[in-house]
């Protein structure tokens, strides 16, 4: 008997030492769920810029360029020389596309006819035969840079050549000219030229200064003495293509002659 008690008592503290090594349980832990993913807010797409729509009443085509002239006419052929330099910020175009808006008058619609590179170049640089008609050039061209625009008329502006008095030599478009005669004297020149056509037939409407005392004015007009051709006094001539560019009196120069040329002769192509 005292054997079983003995026993008993020994597998109590084994049975005591088991549970005191025993971890307790872990606690209930509660579920956590995942964090809601947020999505990035969606970004607008760009709405496309539309090209321009409506009535158009007068399509502007500028094509006066972005090239300076500087052209030395000396006392024999060596002396002359040719050169032309880019000034792209000078903004002729946009300039000439302005002019036609002011002298419409609110309420016109008015619309820039854009064009591919190149598109003049047959009419700039034509290909060489005995006669050449530069009209003819330009009714070949403006059908096609404007055949789906829809305006009721197109206004052109180009350069052209201009010959260059007592010479043989001739002013191309707008530019600085240095003559060695009696004296070096400078002088700025912008030879542009306005055509309309009709927007259905593209037929050249009539040129209203194409009239016999026109031609005459034009004929005995002197160095300095009309709008193609204007004396700068006291000037040197650049040195670098980048002077040209950056000389205001230059720019602004050539800037005013076209823009008085333009506001003088846009009043009468623009009437009915």
């Amino acid at each position: 008997m005292i054997r079983s008690f003995a026993l008993a008592a020994a597998l109590s503290c084994v049975t005591s030492l088991v549970l005191a090594q025993t971890p307790p349980p872990a606690p209930a832990t509660a579920s956590v769920k995942p964090a809601a993913r947020k999505l990035a807010p969606k970004t607008k797409p760009i709405a496309a810029v539309p090209p321009e729509t409506g009535p158009c009443q007068i399509g502007v085509i500028p094509a006066i360029g972005n090239q300076f002239v500087i052209q030395k006419v000396g006392l024999t052929v060596f002396g002359n020389e040719y050169s032309e330099v880019p000034i792209d910020s000078w903004g002729l175009d946009e300039l000439a596309v302005a002019r036609v808006r002011s002298a419409a008058g609110a309420g016109t619609s008015i619309r820039r006819i854009a064009y591919a590179a190149g598109s003049f170049e047959p009419y700039y640089h034509p290909a060489s035969r005995l006669f050449r008609d530069p009209r003819g050039d330009l009714t070949t061209i403006i059908p096609q840079i404007a055949a789906n625009s829809g305006c009721t008329r197109y206004v052109v502006i180009t350069k052209f050549e201009g010959r260059l008095d007592g010479t043989n030599q001739t002013l191309n478009g707008v530019g600085i000219l240095n003559r060695v005669k009696l004296f070096n004297r400078n002088a700025l020149f912008a030879n542009i030229h306005i055509t309309v056509f009709d927007g259905k037939t593209f037929a050249v409407r009539k040129d209203p200064f194409a009239t016999v005392g026109a031609v005459i004015n034009a004929a005995f007009a002197k160095l300095g003495g009309d709008d193609n051709l204007r004396v700068l006094d006291d000037f040197e001539l650049p040195e670098s293509p980048e002077e040209t560019v950056h000389n205001a009196r230059l720019r602004d120069g050539a800037r005013g002659m076209i823009a008085e040329q333009l506001d003088r002769k846009l009043p009468e192509y623009l009437k009915e």
